[in-house]
């Protein structure tokens, strides 16, 4: 073995070493793996650079952006929350989220599915009562198992089949010449998983529990005309066993109906008060059909795509303190729009316009991410800041985004053209179809929601 060998050899075990036993970033060692082969000669420029030009990398990469197009319209959540239903167990739990996660990874890179999936999933385990901890790593498996379905589940297999279409000796690998392999692994993957996963994965619950949180929110939401809530009774609808969250009343046609069973159907334009912790308000956001029933909201002179939920406590020199939100004019004065109020734990018996202001009350406010560097410093309220992941979701074209995968899928399986074009028609029209050009802009020159 030559010098160069020796040193391949060397940097290798390096990179595996520093990766194992130290902390620093996957992406700063391989660079140093490979500049040290560079410095010391092993390799050209040209063939360290080979691998960026790889078209299985650049499929993987354009694969991203078909990912965030799935995430950013809410369709994730709905895959998670209508496919996944309501489990009885644990076992039916495991089983109901690998399933889906297989199929899915099988045509999109395992890495942004288990990204997409991860909240969607901790909310669905907090919401059934469910240890978490027994769910994420079935979700990761379940991602690599799909993987080796089909030649775009991994970015390995792209690689690999990118490799071997770079040399004319070589064939082509079609869309599941490597499913007679992969499937058989998958099933016999899961199978493992559900039913030792009960013993060999931890239960490990939080140390303190979301009950502690003492800010209760008085909300209230509307069904918007034409949800698909509309004719679902409360039970069918998912509103019935929301972490922390209880539906107090529902206002329809003027008239109050303050004792809600499961069984009671909703209505277009029913007005629901829930009551409960900030995270559980961030949930009914993103509960398609579902909209804040003040009009304030859709008076903000800035798109939702482009919004945040905020928190602000009113402070004592506020100018609005003791003025009801509608006759204070908030939103003509601060450019956002209150639609929920924390006050001492308790529930404010009043509609969100009709709630006087005092200080050291918690108002949870849709608003542009400009407005907490605005109010940063105001003595208007002691406290603002921004809710992480709060952006609203374009839930109206998520039906186009996966219209746009399947779309992608069958191009790739028929080879009407090759894997690396599909993708990249497929996240040109997720760039200018499935999200928002102004909130393509707001991320471009944000980036902070």
């Amino acid at each position: 073995m030559t010098g160069e060998g020796w040193i391949a050899i060397g940097v290798v075990a390096l990179v595996i070493g520093l990766l194992a036993a130290t902390r620093i970033a996957a992406d700063i060692v391989l660079v140093a793996g490979v500049t040290l082969l560079l410095v010391a000669g092993v390799l050209t420029p040209p063939e360290a650079l080979m691998g960026l030009a790889n078209e299985g990398m650049a499929t993987v990469a354009v694969l991203y952006v078909v990912a965030a197009a799935l995430r950013e319209t809410g369709a994730i959540g709905w895959i998670v929350h209508g496919v996944l239903g309501r489990p009885r167990s644990l076992f039916g739990a495991q089983l109901r989220l690998m399933a889906p996660v297989v199929t899915m990874s099988a045509f999109l890179n395992n890495t942004p599915v288990v990204a997409m999936f991860m909240p969607a999933v901790i909310d669905w385990a907090r919401q059934n009562r469910l240890p978490v901890s027994k769910l994420l790593i079935p979700l990761s498996y379940a991602a690599i198992l799909g993987g080796t379905l089909t030649i775009i589940g991994t970015s390995t297999n792209l690689v690999v089949s990118g490799l071997m279409a770079a040399h004319p000796s070589l064939p082509r690998v079609g869309m599941f010449d490597i499913t007679w392999v992969g499937l058989p692994s998958a099933v016999v993957g899961v199978a493992y998983l559900v039913f030792f996963g009960r013993w060999l994965l931890p239960d490990r619950r939080p140390v303190m529990s979301d009950l502690d949180d003492a800010r209760q929110y008085t909300v209230e939401m509307m069904v918007e005309p034409g949800s698909p809530l509309s004719g679902k009774t409360i039970e069918d609808a998912g509103l019935r066993h929301l972490p922390n969250m209880f539906l107090v009343e529902i206002e329809r046609d003027g008239a109050v109906l303050p004792a809600i069973g499961p069984h009671q159907r909703l209505r277009d334009n029913d007005r629901l008060v829930f009551a409960g912790i900030v995270d559980s308000v961030v949930d009914l956001q993103r509960i398609r059909g579902l909209v804040p029933a003040s009009d304030q909201v859709f008076k903000l002179g800035v798109p939702r795509p482009e919004r945040c939920l905020t928190e602000a406590v009113v402070s004592d020199s506020c100018p609005l303190v003791g003025k009801t939100i509608r006759e204070g004019r908030f939103r003509n004065v601060y450019n956002a729009a209150v639609i929920a109020v924390a006050r001492n734990g308790e529930r404010i018996q009043a509609k969100i316009g009709d709630i006087v202001l005092r200080p050291g009350d918690t108002l949870l406010l849709e608003a542009e991410p400009g407005f907490v560097d605005r109010q940063h410093n105001s003595r208007d309220f002691f406290l603002v800041s921004r809710l992480p992941d709060s952006r609203p979701l374009r839930q109206d074209r998520a039906f186009i985004a996966v219209g746009i995968l399947i779309g992608m899928v069958v191009v790739a399986t028929l080879e009407w053209m090759p894997m690396l074009q599909a993708a990249l028609l497929a996240a040109d029209y997720c760039y200018s179809r499935a999200a928002s050009p102004v909130a393509r802009r707001a991320r471009r020159s944000t980036g902070r929601c």
